[in-house]
């Protein structure tokens, strides 16, 4: 297992990402990504550290990190479980796509490589390179929103989304663009595929491969970084650290190699990968438990808020902290609840009951909402009348005044300003505005989250007893 140490030397490599229309040329030492990158590294230390306990020992005889593990007990899924809540304990759940998400998806591909044919050698090369070497791997997974009628070659917007052009002996070309990287541009390894249902004729764009980051041809594109604009991490304490930033990857007439591709033009095994495998479950496991401990975090925020305001026994408060507390443990007991009844499936891997992972995913759109709007409302002004930055604290000209008048009662300013800050970047901030957008479409469209819902609750189970009540009962003896 690598260190941070490790981590920060692999990225010193032939990237290409542009941000302001500059070529990025040290992305660890870059303002725009350093926090975040400083913030990998840590997760890195700490699963390293042997008494995290986060390691165990591979059918190659290695030690790899248990985000990786395809589960096949239960206390497998325990073990994968605490990994990942270590990490997003570190992250307060706030950095989505960790070294730990993509992992559970190829764990769930490469214990099932014959769903991938004649490829299926490559998923599982692939999986144990990764684990063995430890790397860090995002992904790209959803086409540009452009006509998808006018996608077929020769049509304008042909190889908008990333697509196969050539075919070659030793691999295949691949043009276009695909989002969403996030966390792409502070990663070893970018993972390329389609999410969005496919239908026949898509086959150009009916693929699957991975990638070094560092790939020529391959370009990143972020969004705008947040924490590199901020004034401290006193005033901004979860922009500077947990950006993760998101890019858009444009493939530039990109080489990969055929031990890099796992799905090759066919439209239903791109599909068929994350649901006839564990992948998806297996994933957006890590998902939740991150999401878990973000609520968490979000809910002794509010907690702390009333304490300072000495508004904790009031009732109003009382039920706002109640309604917080409702939806950190309703997630957090999803987790343990999928967890614990799980289902071995016919390749003898554990795999979380879907019905409640994919019961709290479909609420998320609603749960993370209502905690900030919560939050908002336990913070009132508060979190408006700040110093402009701790400049004003230090100043001998405003820090006087500061002490005095920005403060609650019985709490020193500083402890005061610190907590309200860290409030205001939950609730207020560029950064807080892109994790309620994010929360808000993890799942993707609300039909999405719900038809996995249908599919997986055990709808016969349940019509099944109403069946049975009806068929309890009849119309009276002797009626007419």
């Amino acid at each position: 297992m690598r260190t941070g140490r490790d981590y920060l030397a692999a990225l010193r490599d032939q990237r290409t990402i542009y941000l302001n229309g500059h070529r990025v040329q040290d992305v660890a030492d870059h303002p725009a990504f350093a926090g975040a990158v400083h913030t990998v590294a840590q997760l890195y230390d700490l699963a390293a550290d042997p008494a995290t306990e986060m390691a165990y020992d591979t059918d190659t005889a290695r030690r790899a990190n248990r985000v990786f593990l395809i589960p096949r007990t239960a206390e497998d899924l325990k073990a994968r479980r605490l990994a990942s809540t270590r990490w997003a304990l570190a992250t307060h759940g706030f950095f989505g796509r960790g070294p730990d998400h993509v992992a559970g998806f190829l764990a769930g591909f490469a214990s099932a490589p014959e769903v991938f044919g004649k490829l299926g050698d490559n998923v599982v090369r692939y999986y144990r390179m990764v684990r063995d070497e430890d790397l860090y791997v995002t992904y790209v997974i959803i086409p540009p929103h452009v006509d998808r009628t006018r996608i077929a070659r020769g049509e304008a917007e042909a190889f908008i989304q990333v697509g196969v052009v050539d075919e070659r002996d030793d691999g295949m070309v691949v043009r276009g663009s695909q989002k969403l990287g996030t966390g792409t541009a502070i990663s070893d390894e970018l993972f390329v595929t389609c999410m969005v249902p496919q239908r026949p004729g898509d086959e150009d764009y009916a693929l699957s491969f991975a990638i070094p980051v560092a790939t020529p041809g391959l370009k990143l594109y972020p969004r705008r970084p947040y924490g590199a604009a901020q004034t401290s991490d006193y005033d901004y304490p979860l922009s500077v650290r947990f950006d993760e930033t998101d890019s858009l990857a444009v493939f530039d007439d990109v080489f990969v190699p055929w031990e890099r591709v796992f799905v090759y033009r066919d439209v239903e095994l791109t599909r068929n990968q994350f649901f006839v495998t564990p992948a998806h479950v297996l994933g957006n496991t890590q998902a939740q438990i991150r999401l878990a401990v973000k609520l968490q975090f979000i809910a002794g925020v509010g907690r702390k808020m009333a304490v300072l305001s000495k508004a904790e026994t009031n009732q109003q408060t009382i039920d706002l902290l109640g309604d917080l507390a409702f939806l950190a443990a309703s997630v957090e007991g999803m987790v343990l609840a999928a967890e614990a009844s799980f289902r071995l499936d016919r390749r003898g891997v554990a795999v979380p009951d879907p019905r409640f992972l994919y019961t709290i995913m479909g609420q998320q759109a609603e749960l993370f909402p209502r905690a900030i709007h919560i939050l908002r409302l336990l913070a009132t002004s508060s979190v408006i009348q700040l110093p402009d930055s701790y400049a004003s604290m230090v100043a001998p000209e405003t820090a006087a005044d500061v002490e005095r008048y920005v403060r609650s009662s019985g709490f020193a300013s500083e402890e005061h300003i610190k907590l309200y800050r860290l409030a205001w970047d939950l609730i207020g901030s560029e950064f807080a505005s892109r994790h309620h957008q994010y929360e808000m479409f993890y799942a993707g469209a609300p039909s999405v989250s719900k038809g996995h819902a249908v599919r997986t609750y055990r709808y016969d189970e349940a019509v099944a007893q109403v069946d049975d009540f009806l068929a309890s009962y009849g119309l009276p003896v002797g009626a007419a």
